[in-house]
């Protein structure tokens, strides 16, 4: 069980480290997966502030939506990030997909962000 963990921190900051590489000042949208809900955020690591972040767990999308943890939730929050973003002038991010692999909720997540106009 620890050795899992362990694995699954080392993966993210594989990740994370490459993202850093080539992220050239651009923000970073970051997404965290649990077994019931779907959340992102667009993070300045310059300033190491959250800019934007979007949840399957807001009021708006919890009515209208079956559960937090499925493609259409995702693809929702997705959407409604990006709208955000593009609001407070982002259109350049760099997706952080953690320690997840890039399919299904992720994937959908990332699909509806490109949708709303944010461009990686």
């Amino acid at each position: 069980m620890a050795r899992d963990v362990q694995h699954e921190i080392r993966r993210k900051q594989r990740v994370r480290r490459s993202i850093r590489a080539r992220a050239y000042g651009r923000p970073r949208l970051s997404v965290f997966r649990s077994s019931k809900q779907i959340y992102a955020q667009i993070i300045d690591d310059e300033q190491g502030v959250t800019v934007v972040a979007a949840s399957s767990m807001e009021k708006a999308n919890r009515d209208s939506l079956k559960s937090g943890a499925n493609i259409d939730a995702a693809k929702v929050v997705g959407k409604l990030i990006a709208e955000r973003a593009v609001a407070k002038g982002i259109k350049a991010v760099v997706f952080d997909r953690g320690a997840y692999m890039y399919h299904g909720r992720v994937k959908a997540l990332a699909e509806g962000a490109r949708e709303g106009g944010l461009d990686f």
